[in-house]
This record gives structure tokens, sequence and C-alpha cells, in this order.
């Protein structure tokens, strides 16, 4: 049977909702309409690894981008994506065509155009209680930090891929978009 030989990288919570943090999924274990689209273009996918899952586990909290950028969560970001790199690599280098990455904005890891930024820094005395904390989170026009990372370490391979986010609030309201994006190739 004949390849389309194009593939798209997706973030893991696309086809493993069981992986965000409690609360923030819209739907039960796929996202099956983005798959769906996808399917219908014949474009195969390589998932992302959750990089929140893997340092942090199931029972986390949701964070904000202030708290992962740092040195230990960058290179270990760098770390899981290195065999992804390695594979868009040889895909490219074989003919195939990357068509995009399809992110989740306003996650702090993996935000394209929106992350979740907070002001975390300070002791609890600097602050009422954790309510007015939690308060003081906010979207930002930002990148989340795996993002961050994946762009950089594209760049250094002279890898031009197009990004699109699938908005965490309402991912319903980015089907259009997705098709839209999808389109262009």
């Amino acid at each position: 049977m004949k390849r389309s030989r194009k593939i798209i990288l997706l973030c893991h919570c696309l086809l493993n909702a069981n992986s965000k943090v409690e609360g923030l999924s819209q739907y039960k274990g796929i996202f099956k309409e983005v798959i769906d689209i996808i399917g219908e273009k014949n474009i195969g996918v390589i998932q992302l690894p959750c990089p929140e899952m893997v340092i942090y586990g199931i029972k986390r909290w949701g964070h904000v981008k202030e708290q992962f950028d740092t040195l230990f969560y960058r290179s270990n970001c760098r770390k899981m994506l290195e065999s992804i790199i390695g594979q868009v690599k040889s895909y490219i280098d074989t003919g195939y065509e990357i068509v995009g990455v399809i992110g989740i904005d306003g996650s702090p890891s993996c935000g394209v155009k929106v992350t979740c930024s907070g002001d975390w820094e300070n002791d609890d005395s600097s602050k009422d209680d954790i309510t007015h904390t939690l308060k003081d989170a906010k979207e930002i026009k930002s990148s989340g930090v795996f993002i961050e990372e994946l762009r950089e370490y594209l760049r250094q391979y002279h890898i031009q891929i197009p990004f699109i986010g699938i908005n965490e609030k309402d991912v319903y309201s980015s089907l259009k978009d997705i098709q839209e994006f999808l389109n262009k190739e």
C-alpha cells in the first residue's frame, strides 16, 4: 500500500487525555475529532511525550510557565525530545514531509502561542493565601517551555515546521483552525 509520506507531531494529551492535570480534559480518551481530521488527510502521527507526566507523574496540580522555566525541566525536555528529533530528521532525509506540530495553547509546557503565567517566586508571607496566588495566574502570549525546547532543537538541525495550538479552555473551538492548518499542506 502506498504511503502518504506525511507526518504530524501531536502533543501527548491529544492521544491520551488521562495524562492531563485532573479536571482539564474536555474529552475522555483521545481527542477523536482532531484524530479524524488527521486521518482523513492520511497523515501519520508521532506522539510527543508529556514532560509534566514524565517528571511529575499523574498526581500533580496545574503549574505556570515560570515553575517549569528551570535548567532541570528544560534539560529533561531536551532528553525526551532527542529520539523525536532523530525520527523527524530520518523522515525528512528520506523524503517525508513533517506537516506540523499541534500543541495545547494555555499549557505551561505545550502552549504554542499562549501559555499560563504567574508570579510564584515570592514566599507565602507576600501573598494573602493560595487562592490569591491562583487568581494571579493568567494567560500570556508566549510558548510553553516544552514547545520552546522543541523549536530550538529543530532550529539546531535547520528543520522548519509550522506549529498550531489547540485552545485548552475550549478544544472544540479549534477544530476549524486545525482543518484550515492541514488544508494548507
